[in-house]
């Protein structure tokens, strides 16, 4: 890719990983983290959606840290395909949740379009306006 494609393609991209990833971390992310151990269990049994019964705080705690952690690292450009990968796993389990609790298609309708943007970051990458190209590019 040359000339204002590869652009456009790299500020596309940042756009899409700034903003994704504000609300990750800001507006999902971080009030589940100051939640504590109750939002956590709270949030974990999500997970008997995907046959998982067991380990309820862990797993709240884990999908708060994936969505802060996840989302700072996506605005920075820094690991953006594992953290878009498991971004979308988590949006995977909301999607299960709302489902499964009755929600139908348009209450999942959103964890369904973040989960797919975080998918294609994950195939794409960050693009040459991030962390990652200016820390490993070959």
């Amino acid at each position: 890719m040359s000339g204002w494609r590869a652009k456009t393609h790299d500020l596309g991209l940042l756009v899409l990983r700034v903003g994704i990833g504000a609300q990750f971390a800001f507006v999902h992310g971080w009030p589940k983290i100051q939640g504590g151990p109750g939002k956590w269990a709270k949030l974990g049994k999500a997970m008997k959606h995907v046959g998982v019964t067991d380990y309820t705080e862990f797993f709240g705690a884990a999908a708060a840290w994936t969505e802060f952690a996840g989302g700072l690292l996506l605005m920075l450009g820094l690991l953006v395909r594992p953290s878009a990968f498991l971004l979308a796993c988590t949006m995977a389990v909301a999607t299960a949740m709302h489902l499964g609790t009755g929600d139908g298609w348009t209450g999942a309708s959103h964890a369904i379009e973040v989960g797919v943007a975080c998918l294609g970051l994950a195939l794409l990458g960050g693009g040459r306006l991030g962390l990652d190209a200016r820390l490993f590019s070959r």
